[in-house]
């Protein structure tokens, strides 16, 4: 396999500049929440359990713990999560089109005021 040059190194260097990224888009803050997954409701209910069996455990070794929890519950201890996951899932969706609603009424006046 033939030894790169530095020919070809400074141009593999200048693709990479030219295809770095420009930064990132600021969210906008009235934007709607996503949705919470069954884990994480079970998650911030019983994340006071577990720090007060094992007070000495660390963030991570809380989240291996309670993953570990989630693993040994059955489908039936998990349905209150689940359908609090599936109402906080359709909040989600009305708020997203509540907001991409007004987000394209805003838009769209905006262009009508220079006619």
């Amino acid at each position: 396999m033939p030894k790169e040059t530095s020919k070809t190194t400074k141009r593999k260097a200048a693709e990479k500049a030219e295809k770095a990224p420009k930064g990132k888009a600021k969210k906008d803050p009235k934007a709607p929440k996503r949705a919470l997954s069954a884990y994480m409701f079970f998650s911030q209910d019983w994340r006071e359990r577990i720090k007060a069996e094992n007070p000495d455990a660390g963030f991570g070794e809380i989240g291996k713990l309670l993953g570990a929890k989630w693993k040994e519950l059955d489908e039936e201890e998990k349905k209150p999560y689940v359908e609090q996951a599936a109402a906080d899932k359709t909040r989600a969706e009305k708020e997203k089109d509540e907001y991409d609603g007004k987000k394209a009424d805003s838009a769209g006046s905006g262009d009508d005021d220079d006619e």
